[in-house]
């Protein structure tokens, strides 16, 4: 089984402000939006929602309204997805053509290629756990995670500090490859005053 990685440039914090942010404006815009996607969502997971998951848009509404949530934690999924939709409307998809789609620990590994090249200050593993704004409950899929401006900034510096270095690790091609996306997506963001990066894994 294969997953795939969405990753996006925003402003973190305003990002993370829109959960219970009770605005009803941006949930018409997304209707408006994303109506049709809405709509193939609740048929994808009609089994779900026929045993009680909220709808896609259901699930919007309790986002940005920060609740209500539903009590059952096999129906939290829907709230990730929206909490995606969001970053979708507000933020920039990023390239990910080293990610989608991927098999097994390759997010590990990439966290591998990058720590050869003395860059710890972002993991995108990360993108796989359950970061997701209080209150939205815990979700294991869709994984969610964020690169703050603070972390991508000390990152281009381990970047520079190893290249200055001269430290050059054998990596695999398709590591490499991955590597760069990941320096590419901080450069996007680097270029943006309070911009990261939010990733989400399913």
């Amino acid at each position: 089984m294969s997953s795939g990685l969405s990753v996006y440039l925003l402003d973190v914090a305003a990002t993370r402000a829109l959960v219970g942010s009770g605005d009803d404006q941006l949930l018409q815009v997304v209707r408006d939006s994303f109506g049709d996607e809405l709509a193939r969502d609740d048929d994808y997971f009609r089994y779900q929602i026929e045993r009680g998951a909220p709808t896609a848009y259901e699930a919007l509404r309790a986002v940005v309204h920060g609740g209500p949530f539903s009590e059952d934690k096999e129906h939290a999924f829907q709230y990730g997805y929206a909490y995606r939709r969001l970053c979708e409307l507000t933020g920039s998809f990023l390239p990910n053509d080293s990610f989608m789609p991927f098999r097994g620990d390759w997010l590990s590994v990439v966290d591998e290629g990058l720590a050869a090249l003395r860059v710890t200050a972002v993991s995108v593993e990360s993108f796989s756990y359950s970061d997701l704004p209080d209150p939205l409950p815990y979700t294991y899929i869709p994984g969610c995670g964020e690169w703050t401006p603070g972390q991508i900034a000390r990152a281009l510096e381990q970047f520079e500090a190893t290249k200055a270095a001269g430290h050059a690790p054998p990596l695999e091609p398709e590591v490499v490859d991955a590597v760069m996306q990941c320096r590419g997506w901080m450069r996007h963001a680097e270029s943006r005053p309070g911009f990261g990066v939010i990733g989400f894994c399913s």
